[in-house]
């Protein structure tokens, strides 16, 4: 049995009649870049999350970036985030000019570490960017804690947890901002690149509309440089139409985690995922722990089971931060935990008999 990490034909089939007809209605209406179908999206995704504001942008990528600039966050400033993401999260900062500052994860949960974050701070740190790495949501009990008492901004990284909760509050409206990420793997996934922001505040959500639209509100009006990144109608329209299944993928994707959980928990060489009691996990991937990762992971692909490492590399070590010249002692959590991890095949659609077969492989392992 051959078995992907995700797949996206099985979900398109599903909703195959309601995409064509949004797709061609795009077309046919020939609205292309902004207009209706990104309008309404806003409109929906705001709904659902109850917020006031959602802003389309481009990618999750862009989401930070915007959102870092319309906080004036550049020269001179700091901002902390975990040493555990997507190099998204980390170069958008130093993009904006500003200095990042990496903190190690929780070993048990894969994200910031919060009893760690205090003593980063500076008088030059401005803001924290929490992570909810893999679908599973930060402390944000601690960060806004500690974000109230240093009077600091919180740009939450939603891009892999869509509607995931924290203490029954949804992750990106908890903070100052959230940012999402579209991309075609993601739980809420659009056929190409896409993002967006969510947030309460009405002169964060402005400046931001006007930052994505090469700083302008009204066409030819541009009251500062900006950028270009907007999200455009197909996208928009295909999204409009997920997001009406996006609660039964969730819940599907929860399902599958369970399961999974119940019949790897048997085997002593596996750390299946550990959930926070006040916190609901999304499963944008299910990662476990395992010795000799890479020879399981061998043995998977000879079985036909595709799987994957998030992330081989953690940020501070990258080519790209050695300028700041951190040893495995300072990230001791990331260092070791990176060495272990295995993504395992997750998407909503994945059957019982799937989940099996790779369980099985995974146990003949010796």
């Amino acid at each position: 049995m051959n078995i992907p990490i995700v797949d996206l034909k099985v979900q398109y089939q599903s909703i195959k009649e309601e995409i064509d007809k949004a797709i061609q209605s795009v077309i046919e209406n020939t609205a292309f870049i902004k207009g209706e179908y990104v309008q309404q999206f806003e409109r929906d995704y705001a709904e659902a999350y109850g917020a006031k504001h959602v802003v389309s942008c481009g990618n999750g990528t862009d989401a930070l970036y915007i959102t870092l600039k319309a906080m004036d966050i550049g020269p001179g400033d700091e901002v902390i985030t975990t040493a555990h993401s997507w190099i998204s999260t980390s170069e958008t900062i130093t993009q904006a000019g500003a200095n990042v500052v990496f903190v190690d994860i929780d070993k048990d949960y894969y994200t910031i570490n919060t009893n760690l974050i205090e003593e980063k701070i500076t008088k030059k740190t401005k803001a924290i960017i929490p992570v909810h790495i893999y679908g599973q949501p930060v402390n944000m009990t601690e960060i806004m804690r500690i974000a109230k008492k240093y009077n600091l901004k919180v740009i939450e990284d939603c891009a892999q947890a869509h509607f995931a909760e924290w203490d029954n509050k949804y992750v990106g409206t908890i903070g100052d901002a959230g940012t999402f990420s579209f991309f075609p793997g993601k739980n809420l996934g659009a056929y190409g690149d896409a993002g967006c922001i969510v947030t309460n505040n009405d002169a964060l959500a402005e400046i931001m509309r006007m930052f994505a639209n090469h700083g302008a509100l009204i066409k030819h009006e541009h009251h500062t440089e900006g950028i270009n990144s907007r999200l455009d109608g197909l996208q928009a329209a295909i999204l409009s139409v997920k997001l009406k299944y996006i609660s039964q993928w969730t819940a599907l994707r929860i399902d599958r985690a369970t399961y999974y959980s119940a019949l790897l928990n048997g085997n002593p060489d596996i750390m299946t995922p550990v959930i926070h009691s006040s916190s609901k996990h999304v499963f944008h991937l299910y990662v476990v722990q395992v010795k000799n990762r890479d020879k399981l992971q061998h043995h998977l692909k000879n079985n036909g089971i595709a799987s994957a490492i998030h992330y081989p590399v953690p940020l501070p070590f990258m080519k790209a931060y050695e300028y700041l010249e951190y040893s495995p002692e300072d990230f001791p959590n990331i260092y070791a935990t990176h060495q272990k991890i295995l993504s395992l095949p997750m998407f909503p659609e994945l059957s019982d008999d799937q989940i099996e077969c790779i369980v099985d492989i995974i146990n003949d392992f010796h």
